[in-house]
């Protein structure tokens, strides 16, 4: 049974140098609180914790004073830099670039659309850490619509729209829901052409991933995804591979392989999120190769 890895697959520039700069941080103090999961895989916190990363939450950071907290790749709304500096907090800040680029663009686009009576709108998961930043820079006056859409009502499609995507969101999904809105504003008699300004704001290390790991699902007999279940990117990215190859399944831990997955297989093919760490596919791999 041959077993491949995908060598594209795992942590994205972010997530890779949030957890750099948290290591480095552990080494140097012993210990080091980090404000919610450092990344969205259960078994990557696991390992930081034991060298001495505490995950805290929004209410335990209130309580905090004098001490050394991390952002990690998602980063934060303006309020949480106020407690900081309130707090005499020092902010390790290890936010993803890409998304510190976007809560800038967000800023100045909610302060434009704000002086023609219009709306900002973000498409993204509600309550994701990422997606209340964003939402962050707007005094959370943004409106979020979903992946489903279901809010999408709440928009007012005879004003002006700006409308941004959270990083991680599904590309096609983006471009239906700009579809949409368009559709909807002409028939409210707001011309898209001059009233509807739209962010290309997914990442490209992500977005790039989808065509990539369909043709690496087509080439083997079965796929084997890893991925934290809270990982919004894990659940667009695993969808990929399902639809190109049927025997895909999604797996969190080794403890989740099943050995009859892999009866009279040939290719097995393994691939993961940009939350997924490499050396946890590794383990994948090494419990699947005493299948053979």
């Amino acid at each position: 049974m041959e077993i491949n890895i995908d060598k594209r697959s795992g942590f994205c520039f972010g997530v890779v140098n949030a957890i750099k700069v948290a290591e480095e941080e552990l080494e140097r103090y012993g210990s080091l609180y980090c404000l919610g999961d450092i990344v969205h895989n259960h078994k990557e916190v696991e390992r930081l914790k034991e060298k001495g990363l505490i995950i805290i939450d929004h209410h335990d950071f209130k309580k905090l004073f004098n001490t050394r907290v991390l952002i990690r790749a998602h980063g934060e709304p303006p309020e949480t830099y106020r407690i900081a500096r309130e707090n005499q907090i020092n902010l390790i800040d290890a936010s993803c670039p890409v998304v510190l680029k976007l809560q800038n663009k967000i800023k100045k686009g909610y302060e434009e659309i704000r002086e023609v009576d219009g709306q900002l709108v973000i498409f993204g998961k509600e309550g994701h850490a990422e997606v209340n930043g964003l939402t962050g820079q707007t005094g959370n006056n943004a409106l979020v619509v979903g992946s489903g859409f279901e809010n999408l009502d709440e928009i007012d499609f005879s004003k002006p729209i700006t409308l941004f995507s959270q990083t991680t969101q599904n590309k096609e999904q983006y471009e239906d829901l700009i579809k949409q809105i368009k559709e909807r504003m002409m028939q409210k008699n707001c011309n898209p052409d001059d009233n509807l300004r739209v962010s290309r704001s997914i990442c490209g290390q992500v977005s790039n991933r989808g065509p990539h790991l369909a043709k690496f699902a087509k080439e083997h007999d079965i796929i084997i995804f890893v991925s934290g279940k809270k990982s919004s990117n894990g659940k667009y990215l695993f969808d990929i591979c399902k639809q190109s190859n049927p025997d895909s399944y999604f797996v969190s831990e080794t403890e989740e392989l099943q050995k009859d997955w892999f009866s009279n297989i040939k290719r097995v093919g393994i691939c993961g999120a940009t939350s997924t760490p490499m050396w946890l596919m590794e383990e994948i791999a090494a419990k699947i190769k005493n299948y053979s």
